[in-house]
């Protein structure tokens, strides 16, 4: 499941950077702003999800290691 996770955050980040791509440059419709926002948020989303879990949780790390 991680790595579908990272898939969907590298296409939700193209995404976001074809969406801000026309905001800026085109007409700066309302609808390119709402796409890049969410496309973001899909991009941060995803991405944290797929980083948790990266992290080990079957060991236990101490403050004195």
């Amino acid at each position: 499941m991680g790595r579908f996770n990272g898939l969907l955050a590298v296409i939700a980040l193209v995404l976001f950077a074809l969406t801000f791509y026309k905001y800026v440059t085109g007409e700066a419709s309302t609808m390119w702003l709402i796409g890049w926002i969410v496309f973001l948020i899909a991009t941060i989303i995803f991405g944290g999800m797929f980083l948790s879990g990266r992290v080990n949780k079957g060991e236990d790390i101490h403050i004195t290691e």
